[in-house]
């Protein structure tokens, strides 16, 4: 793909000699959503730490901006414009709110407190608690902080894992609002690891479905999707 921003060729990953993900291959243009779904052991997150540079691959090659990036450090890789949210709340839980956001706006602007300053418009909640400890915020509110942290570097593409993991569903509206805010403002590519098949659907262009570390399917996230996938997850559909 001529304008791609991000490809994934061949790509197997390894846990010593458990295989995680087997020659997995996709692509992702410049500003497009690429969902990835799958069971809990399906390889997903692991493709998410690899594009981190946090697991190295078996084979295969990760291209991004055009260069080869497979073998380079994740300090490397994030500044190349990658930002990397990890399953969890990525978050140091005994700074405050505010001093979570300047550590990523001081390596990033020339201007960090209008940067944070973003970070509130996009959550007021954070604004309202900018001076508490992050490991007095609510589940959902640590989520919001770990959002705007990632997208506080102004990155071009960003690897989300797991972003609903336990919340309720207005706070996972209120963080799908700001990921999609950031989407149309500065063309940020996403690369969308998620358990929920409808909500990863309604935000994605594309899906990407493993199995068992495999891929059984790719298309766009359209109204067959649904069905599709669920009728793999459910065995309905033969693999």
């Amino acid at each position: 793909m001529s304008n791609a921003k991000l490809e994934v060729q061949n790509l197997t990953l390894k846990y010593g000699d458990a295989l995680a993900v087997d020659n997995v291959s996709f692509s992702i243009a410049h500003g497009e959503c690429l969902t990835i779904l799958g069971a809990n052991g399906a390889g997903k997150s692991s493709i998410g730490k690899s594009l981190a540079g946090l697991l190295p691959p078996a084979s295969g090659n990760i291209i991004l901006d055009g260069d080869d990036v497979t073998n380079l450090e994740p300090y490397l890789i994030s500044q190349r414009k990658l930002s990397y949210l990890p399953e969890g709340r990525a978050i140091f839980p005994t700074l405050t709110v505010e001093e979570n956001l300047m550590l990523g706006a001081r390596k990033l602007s020339a201007d960090p407190k209008a940067a944070v300053q973003s970070a509130y418009d996009l959550f007021s909640r954070l604004g309202d608690r900018r001076k508490q400890q992050a490991r007095t915020l609510s589940g959902g509110e640590q989520q919001m902080l770990a959002v705007s942290k990632a997208l506080i570097s102004d990155p071009e593409v960003i690897v989300v894992d797991e972003l609903s993991l336990g919340l309720a569903p207005l706070i996972i509206d209120d963080i799908y609002t700001a990921l999609g805010k950031a989407r149309e403002a500065n063309n940020v590519t996403i690369v969308l690891i998620e358990q929920y098949i409808d909500r990863a659907l309604s935000f994605a262009d594309r899906a990407l479905l493993m199995v068992h570390g495999h891929e059984v399917w790719s298309g766009p996230a359209d109204s067959n999707a649904d069905g599709i996938v669920r009728g793999f997850l459910s065995g309905e559909t033969a693999a």
